[in-house]
Formats: structure tokens, sequence, C-alpha cells
């Protein structure tokens, strides 16, 4: 199972020259129900158009969406390898807990203090 960060999700629909292969789509992929948050508003805020906000809304149907529960967010109030953002330490508090459930979990990121911050929780990362 990969966790997809937000960076990997928007680099592809915004088709970036590090945006991750089609392939990378066909295996199983979780995100926070935070993803689809940051995607929409993005798009929303960039003014994209109704051809990139249906692939959107397809690729977040993709993916499964974990929610924002009690314990993700217990975790996310504890300290982290580095200092992050926000955002960052919620997506790497719901890939903690579902590395519970399955822990060969995968970070995808292209944020780079993510990724770091992840390595040094013990999580293997791809930057597809």
């Amino acid at each position: 199972m990969i966790y997809v960060d937000s960076s990997v999700l928007l680099a592809y629909l915004q088709a970036e020259d590090r945006a991750p292969p089609a392939t990378f789509w066909e295996g199983v992929l979780v995100s926070s129900r935070l993803a689809e948050y940051e995607v929409w508003t993005r798009l929303h805020n960039s003014g994209a158009g109704a051809n990139m906000k249906e692939l959107a809304k397809i690729l977040l149907e993709r993916l499964a969406l974990a929610e924002l529960s009690p314990l993700v967010l217990e975790r996310a109030l504890q300290p982290f390898p580095l200092p992050l953002r926000t955002l960052d330490a919620l997506h790497l508090a719901t890939a903690h807990y579902l590395r519970l459930q399955d822990p060969g979990l995968t970070v995808a990121t292209y944020d780079e203090r993510m990724a770091e911050s992840a390595q040094r929780l013990g999580f293997e990362v791809l930057r597809p």
C-alpha cells in the first residue's frame, strides 16, 4: 500500500515534469481526507477548467481516503523528526496510523522535508 501525499496528486494533475507515470495509479493507494481538500482548494484557486476538475474527481475516487480520526490527530500533536508545516504533520500522522495496519506502507511525496521526516520515522519513501 502506498500513502500518496497531495504533492504527488497535484504534480500529476498539473502535468509537472516530476509527475508520476500512469502506472503508479494502478497500485493500492491511500491518502488522508485532507488531500481531497488540498487538491480542490488548489484547483479552485488556480482557475482550473472543467477537464482538470473531472480528472481530479477521477483521481481522488481512485484513492482510499483515511479520516482525521482522534488517533491521527493525537499523533499529529507529538513531535516529528524535523519541523513540519501543519498539513504535512497531519499527512505523516495519517501515514503513521495506517502503518499500524500495514507495516509495509510506503510514502509517496515530492516534498523534501516530508520525505526526510518520513524516512527518519522508518518509512520507505517514493518520489514517483
